[in-house]
Formats: C-alpha cells, sequence, structure tokens
C-alpha cells in the first residue's frame, strides 16, 4: 500500500508533477467506468479517500499511477479515471459557461481550462471532458442527457450541426448530415 504520509497536508493538488520516484509495482486497485474505486476486490466507500487517491493520480504512456514523492504504483483504470456528476451555467469573462463537478470534486470550466470531445468505449460513443495530466473524465449519462437539452447550432472549423458554446468556444457533438 502507498505510503499516504508522504502527502501534503494542504488542501490544493499536490505536485505530482514534480516528483520522479521509482516504480514500485502493482497496486490491487482498479477505478470502473462508473466511478467506483475498487481496492482488493472492494469498493472503497470512503469519499474522502477516493478524492484523496485522486490528487496523486498520474497518468504516464497510458497507464495510471499512484504516486508520492517516494513512491509510484501502477493501478488499473476501465476508461476515464475521473467521472462528472454535475453541471450548471456560470458567467465568465468570455461569457456564459459549462461548469463541471466530479465526483472526487474537480471542477472544470468548458472552454476555459477543459475541453469536450467524444469517443468510443466498447463501441459505444461517449462524453469526456480533460483533466489534469492528460488524463480524461467520462460525462455522466445523466449529465450528458441533461446538456442534450442545451444544444444549438456550431460551426467548429468547415464542420456545423449541434453542440455546446462554453466560455465563447465551441464544440461540436452531432454534425450535420
Amino acid at each position: 500500500m502507498i505510503d499516504l504520509k508522504q502527502l501534503p497536508d494542504n488542501k490544493d493538488l499536490p505536485p505530482v508533477h514534480q516528483w520522479q520516484p521509482d516504480f514500485c509495482g502493482d497496486m490491487d486497485m482498479l477505478i470502473k467506468a462508473n466511478g467506483d474505486w475498487i481496492h482488493e476486490g472492494g469498493k472503497i466507500h470512503r469519499p474522502a479517500m477516493v478524492k484523496m487517491f485522486s490528487r496523486i493520480l498520474w497518468q504516464e504512456a497510458g497507464e495510471h499511477f499512484l504516486v508520492t514523492p517516494v513512491e509510484k504504483v501502477r493501478i488499473q483504470v476501465e476508461d476515464a479515471p475521473f467521472l462528472v456528476t454535475q453541471w450548471r451555467h456560470i458567467e465568465t469573462a468570455a461569457g456564459l459557461a459549462y461548469e463541471f463537478t466530479t465526483l472526487t470534486e474537480d471542477v472544470l470550466v468548458l472552454g476555459e481550462n477543459t475541453d469536450l470531445w467524444l469517443a468510443e468505449f466498447h463501441g459505444e460513443q461517449r462524453p469526456y471532458l480533460g483533466m489534469r495530466y492528460g488524463m480524461k473524465a467520462l460525462m455522466g449519462r445523466s449529465v450528458f442527457y441533461h446538456l442534450m437539452e442545451c444544444l444549438e447550432p456550431v460551426t467548429v472549423g468547415e464542420e456545423s450541426g449541434l453542440g455546446l458554446i462554453s466560455a465563447g468556444k465551441s464544440y461540436l457533438l452531432m454534425q450535420d448530415e
């Protein structure tokens, strides 16, 4: 198990990108596609523990690791390590925007600190948002269905159709045929 005493006490994200510990092996931990974190076959039920682990998550060459200043252990991720569970409209300097919150309380503003795209997972098109260190968050089904009610005509490059406009940036989700 990773030594949690090595982590900073403050509430900010630890500087995982600055840490270069040696690889210590694999940990029996899995982040399921539905956002559940599984350790040694059992679901982690404490949200604070899941949030703490999410803060030290790192992606490298398509693999996911939990990293402290002295340890680096590989874990498994079924799809995306983060799950978007809430959204709301906010006003930004660039105009109306969509703000998303993940299960681990990360806040993303579409068009400012994240982008949205659709990608295939097991034959199904799924919506994703970009996260720190090149990771991604899967948009929960209920969040995505609510956003479908907000679609408006957009043009991105030479393609047009229906999508979202957030913080002055357009995202095409359904291309005109």
